[in-house]
């Protein structure tokens, strides 16, 4: 089964898929795009999970 993009990426002003879950340690978890996953995860704590409907993640 292939990836299915569900939901908007949670940052303001984006519109685009979001593919991954961020687990914040200072804030409620979100899902964001791989752009503002690459960027956010790089903060202490920050941990990220790919979001799946299948097998495949892109």
């Amino acid at each position: 089964m292939a990836y299915v993009p569900t939901m908007e990426c949670a940052e303001s002003g984006c519109s685009e898929s979001a593919t991954v879950r961020l687990h914040v340690p200072w804030a409620e978890n979100r899902e964001v795009c791989a752009g503002h996953a690459r960027v956010l995860v790089r903060q202490d704590g920050v941990v990220a999970d790919p979001l799946t409907n299948g097998d495949e993640w892109p």
